[in-house]
């Protein structure tokens, strides 16, 4: 078992209040979610945001940077924060992250809301995935630098398309490559489709769902059965949903949290 890190972290609102978990993505850090958090806190929230292992300014192991050691991180500071169960919020690869996290310890998630998850994966984006990854072990972030600054709508707000490559250029390429594989290539990797259906069988939390294409929202919503459950398609917006429209995506989170059991 991958030993866990201590995770660089903030912890925003009262402290006896509902615990919010914001979770970044792959190349990314907590600093994106500076804007939510802020807001939620003002409304009431205990707002927790971790900059994952290998990401930001928490330690960077040599090995062992993948989605199923960064949820275990995860169980470890909310463990020690006492802040369980939380409401579990994650982007892309934080997406499947926070999806683990609930599979795992499901004592430890009230709800899951996953925005543009890393799982799923199929059709060409399954082709490219043995390229990609071939490109990461040799190069590093350099190479995941077109796949980021392609992910962003014609309206996404001045700056940060480059604030995104600046912080995947910051990231470590062993991270990289290692995050990538866990993803999608390791020995009980969950982002391709089969195996993704799998392990979203095993979540026995509510979750909403965010997807920026509207295949991948009809596919996921062939997967739920836990009750409460739904998925969202949000059209014509890039992939860093939360970023373009932070305050939709504040509203998402409020909504869903308010309804809580009766959803």
């Amino acid at each position: 078992m991958t030993t866990t890190v201590d995770l660089f972290h903030t912890v925003l609102g009262p402290s006896g209040a509902p615990a919010l978990l914001l979770v970044h993505g792959w190349g990314g850090d907590g600093r994106e979610w500076s804007r939510h958090a802020e807001i939620l806190a003002a409304a009431g929230h205990r707002v927790i945001v971790p900059d994952l292992r290998g990401h930001g300014r928490s330690p960077v192991p040599d090995e062992g940077n993948t989605p199923t050691a960064m949820a275990q991180d995860l169980t470890a500071l909310v463990t020690r924060l006492g802040a369980g169960p939380v409401t579990a919020v994650g982007h892309s690869m934080g997406g499947q992250v926070v999806n683990l996290l609930a599979v795992d310890h499901p004592d430890l998630v009230r709800s899951v809301v996953a925005l543009d998850p890393a799982h799923g994966a199929h059709g060409a984006e399954l082709d490219e995935i043995p390229r990609r990854l071939t490109a990461y072990r040799e190069s590093g972030a350099p190479a995941a630098v077109p796949l980021v600054a392609g992910a962003f709508s014609p309206t996404a707000p001045a700056g940060l398309r480059t604030a995104h490559i600046r912080a995947m250029l910051g990231t470590p390429g062993h991270v990289i490559a290692q995050a990538y594989a866990g993803m999608y290539t390791d020995p009980g990797a969950v982002g391709i489709r089969p195996h993704s259906e799998a392990y979203l069988r095993r979540r026995t939390c509510p979750a909403l769902t965010v997807w920026t294409s509207a295949e991948a929202a009809d596919w996921e919503r062939g997967t739920l059965w836990a009750p409460g459950s739904r998925v969202d398609h949000w059209a014509a917006t890039g992939h860093y949903l939360h970023e373009e429209h932070p305050d939709r995506t504040v509203r998402l989170i409020e909504q869903w949290t308010a309804a809580g059991p009766a959803r």
